[in-house]
């Protein structure tokens, strides 16, 4: 269909249109709008926040590096606090992470991006799929979106491509990858979900006393045995790893998992949710599905919800704590860790991570590791304490679109170098920055990818490289 001449209703007339409301999106736009533009945020499902919300993905993943929380993710950390659904749980976080990761309760979140977009004055789009872009001169003109009332048009000045798959920047034409260099395929998808009703304290005392686990012990081991004490929920993690693998293999000889069940087992415990635990699992086969294949990942889904299923049995069956537990709750959205990233005017690589590359026109930093998942290629490559790199302005506009912002985990970049960028403290960071940017370049008639972000003023920058 020819968008460019079609008699189409137009929704929305705005400076900024983000279209994604994920981490990123979210970001941008609440960032834009701040900054004086008007702007309008597009999202294809009823909440803000992405996989955060939608997908279950709980806890956000560490920086790994001081200094990386920027002033949106500070902000937003406050809101959580004060709702009582992010407690510190006398973590001090920069000591044992860096920054970055989030103790978020999903339902609390998206309430707190609804809160921060209306009092930015962002117009939130729900149920609204974006099916195209016109382009004209080098440029977006509007893009079309599914309503509930039909086919829309929503026109503005500029546009932030927040989707996670690179779906804007694809109908306008920009140039993207999908998949390893090596492989071609993508990082595997998770469907996670939480269950209910466990005695967490059994949990990690079988963990921690029966299997003599040092890993689920972790970190924070006197934080939590002083919760168990105080008979206060604790915080802590187990996994499919070292003196616990047994346990996961004795289940699979046993014939209540398979293989593929236990391909990748993580759990938490959730901050506000006192006897739920959110699972990082499972994760469907590399080999068998692809996030880049639509049929394909409507078979993950099938797939991974029967894998919920016996892993869910395996718990209640099996696990100390779970005895009376139950799946409380299934992701509304697959867990896609990598799928299509653009070509953008600085392509990030491993390099950039490697050897720890810092950038004047920097919008975030991280040292959270290359993290990769993959049967063949499975890496989990970490810097030194203290290193880390940054993420330059211009990994996040593109040659072809002058009035195109790209945030995200399809931010121009390899496989590689993504395998690390894609945690959501980052992706906030890169919208956030976007979002500065565009009103930026709005009230100065300067398009976005030409915008050097090292020369707005400082003051009003999310992020100042200390260019090390």
């Amino acid at each position: 269909m020819d968008f460019g001449q079609a008699e189409l209703q137009v929704l929305f007339d705005v400076d900024v249109c983000v279209v994604g409301g994920g981490s990123a999106g979210t970001a941008a736009a609440v960032s834009a709008a701040r900054s004086g533009a008007k702007v309008v945020l597009v999202e294809r499902g009823i909440s803000l926040g992405g996989l955060a919300t939608q997908g279950c993905v709980f806890p956000c993943m560490p920086t790994f590096v001081d200094g990386s929380d920027t002033p949106y993710i500070t902000d937003l950390n406050k809101r959580m606090e004060k709702q009582g659904a992010s407690p510190s749980l006398g973590i001090d976080t920069d000591t044992y992470y860096g920054g970055g990761r989030g103790q978020y309760v999903p339902e609390y979140l998206s309430l707190v991006y609804d809160e921060m977009c209306e009092e930015a004055g962002v117009d939130i789009l729900y149920n609204a799929s974006l099916v195209g872009a016109v382009t004209d001169g080098g440029r977006i003109t509007s893009c079309v979106v599914q309503t509930i009332e039909g086919l829309a048009r929503i026109q503005a000045k500029a546009f932030i491509d927040g989707t996670g798959d690179a779906l804007l920047s694809r109908f306008a034409g920009i140039p993207a990858e999908k998949g390893s260099e090596k492989t071609g395929r993508n990082q595997p998808m998770s469907l996670r979900f939480e269950m209910g009703g466990v005695d967490v304290g059994k949990v990690y005392r079988f963990f921690t006393k029966d299997l003599k686990d040092d890993y689920t012990r972790g970190l924070f081991v006197k934080i939590v045995e002083d919760a168990l004490k105080e008979k206060r929920p604790p915080f802590f993690e187990f996994a499919k790893w070292k003196k616990n693998e047994k346990f996961f293999q004795d289940g699979v000889a046993r014939g209540e998992l398979t293989e593929d069940d236990i391909l990748y087992i993580q759990a938490f415990t959730i901050p506000g949710k006192p006897t739920v635990m959110s699972m990082n699992c499972p994760e469907m086969p590399p080999l068998s599905f692809s996030a880049t294949d639509a049929v394909s990942t409507s078979k993950a889904v099938s797939f991974g919800r029967r894998m919920m299923r016996h892993l869910a049995a395996f718990f209640v069956n099996n696990l100390p704590g779970f005895e009376r537990a139950y799946i409380s709750r299934e992701a509304s959205m697959v867990g896609v860790r990598e799928s299509w990233r653009i070509r953008g005017k600085y392509y990030m690589d491993a390099e950039d991570y490697i050897k720890a590359h810092h950038f004047p026109d920097a919008v975030c930093r991280t040292a959270y590791p290359i993290d990769i998942h993959d049967v063949k290629l499975d890496l989990f490559e970490k810097l030194k304490k203290g290193h880390y790199y940054e993420i330059p302005y211009r990994a996040l506009v593109t040659n072809e679109i002058s009035n195109l912002l790209v945030v995200g985990r399809c931010a121009s970049g390899s496989f590689a170098a993504q395998a690390s960028f894609r945690i959501q403290p980052t992706c906030m960071s890169m919208g956030e920055a976007a979002g500065i940017a565009v009103a930026w370049g709005l009230s100065k008639g300067v398009p976005v990818n030409e915008i050097k972000w090292e020369e707005i003023p400082a003051e009003k920058r999310s992020y100042v490289s200390e260019g090390k």
